[in-house]
């Protein structure tokens, strides 16, 4: 048993070391071996490292990422703690529209979402054409702006994490706080508030990341307010003629040292402390409904803040598909720009096809492999399961954009044409960095289901005759089909809205639908791009809804049948 447990270890660090290390490691040492040719090594070219601070492009886009990047994480953090306080302790009307913004926002790529900000914001566009409200574009079109932007696009993931954590009450110890005189805020700053330390400091990590490593907000902006970030100019660099590979590789350095910082920061904060004991004497917190006055604050507040974060994006985006201009100033209602999405001739068809093949087949292999990781994470005696979770870490932080030049330079060597595995300008490519950025979302929604069934169950099962696979068809299975639904999901949604991978990666006439959607936004044929906008993703919501009914119904009928 533990030599089969080492092997799967093993297996599985050589999968993570593949998927994520070696790319990495291939856009790092860029900087002393250009294009990875040896010919070129030069420990000379490590004086790059320092030119980030000269080189006015390279200080600039450092300087945007970090303090965009800073300004997103503090706001956003404070706007979702409020936000999951009301939520948690309130019943009131537009809670679950709150729910149900957040989990949208959170599917919804960031390109999408700056393309109706861009709509909203632009000196022709309808802030200023239509609502006439004067200096709309002045402040999106700025660093707080921006931010401001970030933040309604960031903040869900932080707003569930934290959600999440206060919906259970540290009941006996609060009690017991409040019989030894202490006041009610005294009780939470003291008691529940360090407990939720955890929830907090994951939920400013998740808005760093996902900042910092952000491709699709920049590339979007960026045609219209010139705030160059990290991830844009790392890309620009690869597609520069003559590429600047070292470029890439310092500037892809600096991108990741920032991440490594926030993590240790992160831990640093969080320390040696143990929160296991929110086990004991936990109660589930039962919202209250408020007072009249209250309520309607509450409820216009949220609804409010629900049509700026989603309404202005959405709703720019469809105003501007039945637009026959790119300025809504000389706005006339057509309908040719869906007659032509819906056309025949249309590439979109075969976008749309390449993106659900490319995000069926990733989510297959992504969930396969995210199971064997959460499996040994939760209930093996592997020696180096650190490793493996410091793996999926990495995985997690290291963009998009920066993994998919990694797989050029790896899958793009000569030599690899003898062995039959010159990926580079095949499909293929496109699933092997679209299973390596969903595993660590994979594996974190995994491990928290397993986290919750004991291995007694499975240790019992073993005494009975049962075999590995008997116990993971039998026991887990049933047990985690929730959490495998979710995980299925999550990296099926990724996949279809990856913009960073897609455009560094797809082969030729291969495009996908957030490539597809972006080139025509960049051609300035807004119309066209809103409409494939609107099309494309309700087409990819209604797929993912089915498929959630058809794995939900599956699990049903076999439930009926076993009774």
């Amino acid at each position: 048993m533990k030599s089969r447990e080492n092997a799967a270890g093993v297996g599985i660090l050589g999968i993570l070391g593949i998927l994520v290390l070696l790319p990495l490691a291939a856009v790092l040492f860029q900087i002393l071996c250009p294009g990875l040719q040896l010919e070129k090594f030069d420990l000379k070219n490590l004086s790059l490292v320092l030119d980030v601070f000269v080189r006015p492009l390279w200080k600039k886009a450092f300087l945007n990422s970090f303090f965009l990047s800073s300004g997103t994480t503090a706001i956003g953090l404070v706007l979702a703690a409020i936000l999951a306080h009301i939520r948690t302790r309130y019943q009131f009307a537009g809670a679950k529209l709150l729910d149900l913004t957040a989990w949208i926002l959170m599917i919804m790529p960031s390109f999408l979402l700056a393309q109706g900000w861009v709509y909203f914001s632009s000196s022709n566009g309808i802030a200023s054409a239509w609502l006439g409200i004067p200096g709309v574009g002045s402040f999106v079109f700025s660093y707080w702006g921006l931010v401001t932007v970030m933040v309604l696009c960031k903040f869900p993931m932080a707003y569930v994490t934290i959600k999440t954590s206060l919906e259970w009450y540290p009941a006996r110890l609060m009690y017991a706080s409040r019989m030894n005189g202490a006041s009610s805020f005294h009780a939470w700053r003291t008691i529940q508030l360090p407990l939720c330390i955890p929830a907090y400091c994951s939920a400013a990590m998740l808005i760093f990341m996902d900042t910092v490593g952000d491709y699709g907000m920049s590339s979007t902006i960026t045609a219209v307010y010139s705030f160059p970030t990290l991830p844009y100019t790392i890309y620009s660099a690869i597609c520069s003629s003559p590429a600047r590979f070292d470029m890439a590789g310092v500037l892809s350095l600096y991108l990741m040292v920032m991440i490594v910082i926030a993590m240790a920061v992160q831990c640093g904060a969080m320390g040696k402390k143990k929160f296991d004991f929110l086990d004991n004497g936990t109660e589930q917190i039962q919202a209250v409904r408020p007072g009249k006055g209250l309520g309607a604050f509450l409820s216009i507040t949220v609804l409010s803040f629900c049509m700026i974060a989603l309404g202005i994006p959405v709703g720019s985006n469809l105003i501007m598909s039945f637009s026959d201009s790119v300025s809504i100033q000389k706005f006339a209602f057509t309908l040719d720009n869906y007659r032509q999405v819906f056309s025949s001739a249309s590439s979109m068809v075969s976008g749309i096809r390449h993106s659900l093949g490319l995000a069926g087949v990733s989510a297959v292999i992504g969930v396969l492999i995210g199971f064997c990781i959460a499996y040994v994470l939760t209930y093996s005696r592997f020696k180096l399961k650190k490793m493996i979770d410091m793996l999926t870490l990495v995985a997690m932080a290291v963009p998009g954009v920066v993994l998919g030049i990694g797989y050029i330079f790896i899958w793009n060597q000569k030599w690899l044409s003898s062995i039959g595995l010159h990926l580079y300008g095949k499909p293929s490519i496109l699933v092997l960095a679209s299973v390596a950025s969903a595993i660590p979302m994979i594996n974190r929604v995994l491990v928290g289901g397993m986290a919750k069934i004991p291995e007694s169950l499975l240790t019992a099962a073993q005494m009975q005759g049962a075999g590995f696979l008997t116990k993971i068809r039998t026991i887990l299975l049933p047990l985690l089909h929730n959490s495998s639904v979710s995980a299925v999901l999550a990296a099926f949604g990724g996949s279809v809205f990856n913009l960073a991978i897609t455009t560094i990666l797809y082969p030729p006439n291969y495009s996908t639908l957030p490539v597809y959607i972006s080139d025509s936004y960049n051609d300035l044929k807004f119309g066209y791009a809103a409409a494939a906008t609107i099309v494309g993703g309700a087409f990819i919501i209604g797929i993912m809804l089915i498929l959630e009914m058809m794995l939900n119904i599956g699990y049903l009928g076999k439930g009926k049948r076993r009774k």
